[in-house]
């Protein structure tokens, strides 16, 4: 049985089914994988399972060196330890190796360790190359996971998944090799990591760039974990981008410091007159409330809140893919933030490869500003105008337009749409060319469509393209090839 199996997909985004033998369990992607200190429970997992979480992230490694914790771990297991009830999947000690320069454990002790706690999903010791470093440095380090990957490969794991990092700094190329040879290594689960400084300085259109090169590497069947993208902000573009799992530990590090998550952003407890959400935290209490409690109950509710918005918008997500709008809401989230737009930007900047996963029957499609000329659905019409069969004598007109005698002169009327460009009746009522566009058209969708009337005219030299302009500027004609003829008042 695969591990991963899809059921719904939009834009790069699924929902899928993750199967954990060892925990005898199936978990529903995407996932949020809330991380579990055990030394720092603000809120303890059987809670969390109470409000939604099918699946948590721990640090093995912090159980491996506890006085406290290490034994009972190897006695009881994890799940007697944390006391849940899904799978728990645990990390290596990479994240204090990249803190701190070096760990003192390998790859085949720290998976016999988490094997032997009863982990489900474990993880190898990979190097997490930061951004921006030397190729050469970049290039070694990806080298050495590989070759940590491999040894887990040879593993004895039993029935628990293994993870197999990809890594490769910024350097896209390199994430797409990293990709590629992971996935050859028949490991089960791949993280993208060492996004983590990226995430935290809101380079989003770098995480996609490197997140889009491992995926290119990695193929569609592949179950990935994008590391370190705790914040409901990013969920929506991570998603869209193909990430399957996500795992959180900004629900408590924003609680502990007075920061309240919502899907646009952070704020500080101390600026806010109203709680803009309805999740149990904030229906029962007003932001003074928090305020004038205690640190630790303050703490504890802030979390609550955090986690709750996050599942939230998982459950949004979910629902985003199945109703085939996933990228309206990348959207909405994109006009949150600027550097949210960027990453959002650099994943149309792909979007010839976000054609080859965004399904071609979907809901209806929604232009919201000039990024939504630039979406796959888009591109994917304009490559396939060479499909058509367009008559010797061809006039394109706005939806609206009234065409008049100029109709008659000619062998056939197809819509000029905006963004798309040129469309045939039979077509008219197809999605994702039956778009609802606003009245109010802004020049990216006029140019997309001429964009459209140029691979049309490149495609078919042999027939006679004509263009009724409607009601849209003649500037928006300036880009036509010589060999259209816009029609003026005298031809209509």
């Amino acid at each position: 049985m695969p591990v991963f199996e899809m059921s719904d997909a939009d834009a790069a985004g699924r929902i899928g089914e993750l199967a954990v033998p060892r925990a005898d369990a199936t978990v529903e992607t995407p996932a949020l994988l809330p991380v579990i200190n055990p030394h720092l429970r603000t809120i303890q997992p059987a809670e969390m399972a109470e409000m939604g979480a099918q699946i948590l992230i721990t640090n093995s490694y912090i159980f491996y060196g506890s006085d406290e914790y290490r034994e009972a771990a190897l006695e009881k297991g994890l799940h007697e330890v944390l006391d849940f009830p899904g799978p728990i999947m645990t990390d290596s000690g990479s994240f204090q190796l990249a803190e701190y320069g070096e760990i003192d454990v390998d790859t085949p002790e720290i998976l016999r360790f988490q094997r032997e706690i009863g982990s489900d999903i474990a993880t190898p010791v990979d190097i997490p190359t930061e951004p921006e470093v030397a190729r050469e440095r970049a290039e070694a380090e990806r080298d050495t996971t590989q070759d940590r990957l491999e040894t887990a490969a040879a593993f004895d794991a039993g029935e628990m998944l293994v993870t197999a990092p990809v890594q490769g700094s910024t350097y896209p190329d390199l994430r797409e090799r990293a990709g590629r040879e992971a996935r050859e290594t028949g490991l089960d689960v791949f993280p993208i990591g060492a996004v983590v400084p990226l995430l935290n300085d809101y380079r989003y259109a770098d995480v996609v760039d490197a997140v889009v090169g491992a995926k290119r590497g990695l193929g569609p069947a592949a179950p990935v974990h994008l590391f370190g993208a705790g914040h409901p902000m990013t969920f929506a573009l991570a998603a869209a981008m193909g990430c399957d799992l996500f795992d959180s530990a900004a629900y408590a590090l924003y609680a502990r410091d007075g920061r309240y998550l919502t899907v646009r952003g952070t704020d500080h407890l101390e600026d806010l007159a109203y709680f803009p959400c309805s999740c149990p935290v904030c229906t029962e209490y007003a932001p003074s409330d928090l305020r004038n409690a205690d640190d630790e109950r303050t703490e504890r509710l802030l979390a609550e809140h955090n986690l709750h918005v996050s599942f939230a918008e998982i459950r949004r997500i979910r629902q985003a893919i199945r109703a085939g709008n996933l990228l309206e809401l990348v959207e909405a989230r994109a006009r949150g933030h600027p550097d949210l737009l960027d990453g959002y930007r650099a994943l149309l900047d792909h979007a010839d490869w976000l054609g080859t996963h965004d399904p071609v029957r979907k809901g209806t499609f929604f232009y919201l500003s000039a990024e939504s000329a630039r979406r796959p659905e888009v591109r994917r019409h304009h490559d396939r105008l060479d499909r058509l069969d367009p008559p010797d004598e061809l006039l394109l007109a706005p939806r609206d337009a009234d065409v008049g005698d100029a109709g008659a002169s000619h062998d056939a009327v197809w819509t000029l749409a905006p963004a798309f460009g040129p469309v045939p009746p039979e077509l008219a009522r197809s999605s994702p060319l039956t778009a609802e566009t606003p009245a109010r058209l802004d020049a990216a969708a006029r140019k997309a469509a001429i964009s459209g009337v140029a691979k049309l005219v490149e495609a078919h030299p042999d027939t006679a393209v004509s263009v009724h302009p409607g009601d849209w500027p003649t500037s928006a004609f300036a880009a036509l090839p010589p060999a259209v003829d816009v029609l003026d008042g005298d031809d209509r």
